[in-house]
């Protein structure tokens, strides 16, 4: 879609959408935002938080970036977009659950394992971020071995990383305080792209689960 596409979906946007939910959007503008959750997800353009969860303006803060990765708590970091984001979602906007979301077919995982970024320096950044995904892929390894095929070894690799940065994000106190305290509840998903489908990690059995068998129960 080209700039002048995307000058009409927002045209279309103001005719359709906004115009039937007015009420509800100027309501946001002027009392201000309360989400339900925080969202971290990947950057990628075929993952939509609010379309795959079918949640409207105001549900969700998110939280969007190279394979959906959560930096551990270090203060003394100058700049870190994501760990502000989760300092605001859970000490301004109090929001009650942080959602940390993976997806099939991932390149910054198929990245790690490929090692697509070691050698571009136009991607030097990314490169130094992809390490945050390393400790899934060797626990993927140690567990399928080297001769493993690469699409099993790669979907195993996106859910131990969802794994991993649940636990990055238990390192932020805010979050863990809370944690403890029942204030806020952490998910992790894993959001499969050819299927619409949303699996959910069950920390009881460490394993994904459907997650349309909790409302099931």
């Amino acid at each position: 879609m080209d700039n002048f596409g995307l000058m009409q979906g927002n045209e279309l946007f103001q005719k359709s959408y906004f115009k039937a939910h007015e009420k509800e959007l100027i309501s946001l503008a002027k009392k201000g935002q309360h989400p339900k959750a925080l969202y971290i997800g990947c950057s990628d353009s075929r993952v939509v938080p609010d379309l795959m969860t079918s949640s409207t303006p105001g549900d969700l803060f998110v939280v969007r970036n190279i394979g959906n990765f959560v930096a551990p708590y270090k203060p003394d970091e100058d700049f870190h977009s994501t760990a502000s984001a989760i300092e605001y979602a859970v000490s301004v906007l109090k929001v009650k659950n942080i959602i940390v979301c993976g997806h099939t077919h991932c390149g910054a995982i198929a990245a790690l394992h490929n090692k697509s970024c070691a050698n571009d320096p136009e991607l030097i950044h990314t490169k130094t971020w992809l390490t945050l995904g390393e400790g899934a892929k060797s626990q993927a390894l140690l567990a399928l071995g080297l001769k493993a095929d690469k699409e099993v070894l790669y979907r195993l690799t996106e859910k131990l990383s969802v794994i991993s940065q649940l636990e990055n994000l238990l390192t932020y106190p805010s979050v863990s305080k809370r944690v403890d305290s029942g204030e806020i509840v952490i998910h992790g998903w894993v959001y499969d792209i050819e299927s619409g489908e949303i699996e959910y990690y069950n920390p009881e059995n460490s394993q994904f689960e459907s997650l349309s068998s909790l409302r099931e129960e």
